[in-house]
Order: C-alpha cells, then structure tokens, then sequence
C-alpha cells in the first residue's frame, strides 16, 4: 500500500525521538511479520550546500555534477525512519544496527536541473543468527525511469533459536561480500573523535552511539563509533566507482573514534581494517561490480 505522496522530506529529529520513546514497549521476537506502506516524495531536489559538505566530509570530489554512489541514501534515510519510527513496526528503533548494504546506480544522477521521486518501504523482515533484519528498500526515479535503487538490512537483536535457513536461489537475498585472498594495504586514515557529529551534521542521522562517549556508553559501546555509512562512503570515494556499478558492502565491527584505520584494495573488492591494537579486525568488508 502506498501513502499520500510526502510534501517534503520528514525533519529526522522527531522521528528519531518517538522511535526511542515507543522502542521499550516493543519486544522483537522470531516470526515477527510487517508490511509497510510506501513512502513517495516527489518533486526532490537536491540541495547543493549539503551535497558539497557530504562530499568533503566523505572524500569525494567535489564540484561534479553527480551524485556520489551513496549520496541518495542520505536523502532517503528519512523517509525510512518514519516507518521504522512508528507504531506498527514491530522493532525498536533502539539498537537496531545497519548490518549491510546493496545499491544499483544505473546511470550517473545529475547534482543540477533535475527532478527526482524517491521511494521507500519495509520489504519484509528476515531471521538472522541474532534476530531480526528489516530488509529497507529504496528507489531513486527521474522521468518515470529508476536510476538508483538499495537494500539496506537493520539488525534488532533478540533470542533465537539458532537455525536460520539458507536463502533459496532467485529468492532477492542479496550476495554479501566475501573473503578471498588478502588485500594489501593502500592508505591509513586518522578519524577524528568528532566524525560521528561531523556525518549526523551532513546526513542528519544523530544516532547517540555516534556523538559522544558519554551517549554511546549508554548503549553498551566504550567510545562513540562512526556511521556504517560514512564509512562505506570513505571506502568508495577511495576506491571509485563507475558511472554504472552495483555496491555491496558488510558492515562487520564497529569503528571506534578516535582510531586508525586501514584502507586496503584491489580490484573490485576492499576492506576498512582495524590496526595496532585492533590487529586486523575487519570492520568494513565490500565489492564494486
């Protein structure tokens, strides 16, 4: 079912705070099933000061007339909290943890002159080794056409009884990316303690376990840690992308601000790893096809 179409993009704070306040009288549990409307803004487009503090945040050159490969997740990231945020979604916005994403660009998305319709629902929820997955499906039109679309996985932790089947064959899971041999070392990135607040400036997602020590400490986590999607965004502004490419990228382990981080690439595939201490965790785990 799709709703009345939005006459602008939902103001992500509310959202973010009703989904706290209803979050603890939610109790996730195996078998859980939601089917939620879709949510269209038409008429979108793109706000160039935003775009270009995006762009430098993340490292993708600015002054291009494109969007970068990650940038409409950005703009449709409202949308999905509306309806993760509400009270028919069986999860709790709390704790809910973004796990993994797979996006299509088909084309390159002008920055100027054009007029987008973004869409997002709720595809379906999955059991997953830990919980629960709400599978987010976002699409990206011009004139009609889809240009970009994305399947994002937001992980609620419960019990579970262990078994999750595999996906069938031709069954929309989307392929995860894989180990293979090891990838050599291309660049080390000093984050900052301040990138969580940086990212939540630009993108609008001032999730708590990204601001401070303080409020991520509430959550269980010693330090603040940065946005899965900043650092999928780093990654491929690194690596590139095509004009014409599909992204698949799991998110494995958190990235604790401040740290050093590892680049490491070859071909299509890279990964963010942690060093010193953190030895060669794998935080970041992607593919560009």
């Amino acid at each position: 079912m799709t709703a009345p179409p939005l006459s602008a993009s939902p103001a992500l704070g509310p959202l973010l705070a009703r989904g706290a306040l209803l979050s603890p009288f939610k109790r996730p549990r195996p078998g859980a099933a939601f089917s939620g409307g879709r949510l269209v803004l038409p008429g979108l487009r793109v706000d160039l000061a935003r775009l270009a503090a995006y762009e430098r945040l993340c490292g993708f050159p600015t002054g291009d007339d494109a969007l970068p490969v990650t940038y409409p997740h950005v703009l449709g990231f409202p949308l999905a909290m509306r309806v993760m945020s509400s009270r028919a979604f069986p999860l709790p916005l709390l704790g809910l943890v973004h796990t993994s994403i797979s996006l299509t660009r088909h084309r390159p998305l002008p920055a100027t002159g054009t007029t987008y319709e973004l869409a997002v629902h709720v595809d379906r929820l999955v059991p997953h080794r830990r919980g629960t997955e709400a599978v987010v499906v976002s699409e990206l039109r011009e004139a009609g056409e889809v240009v970009w679309e994305s399947e994002s996985r937001y992980l609620a932790r419960h019990r579970t009884d262990g078994q999750v089947p595999e996906p069938a064959p031709g069954s929309g899971e989307p392929p995860l990316p894989v180990a293979g041999p090891p990838l050599p070392v291309v660049d080390e990135w000093r984050l900052g303690a301040d990138i969580g607040r940086r990212y939540g400036a630009v993108s609008g997602d001032r999730n708590p376990i990204h601001l401070s020590p303080l409020t991520a400490r509430l959550f269980g986590f010693p330090r603040a840690i940065a946005h899965g999607m900043w650092t999928a965004a780093r990654c491929l502004a690194a690596h590139g992308t095509p004009a014409a490419t599909h992204v698949a990228v799991d998110f494995r382990a958190p990235v604790l601000l401040p740290g050093t981080v590892a680049f490491a690439a070859r071909g299509g595939r890279f990964e963010l790893r942690g060093t010193g201490g953190d030895g060669e965790r794998v935080h970041v785990r992607g593919r560009v096809g």
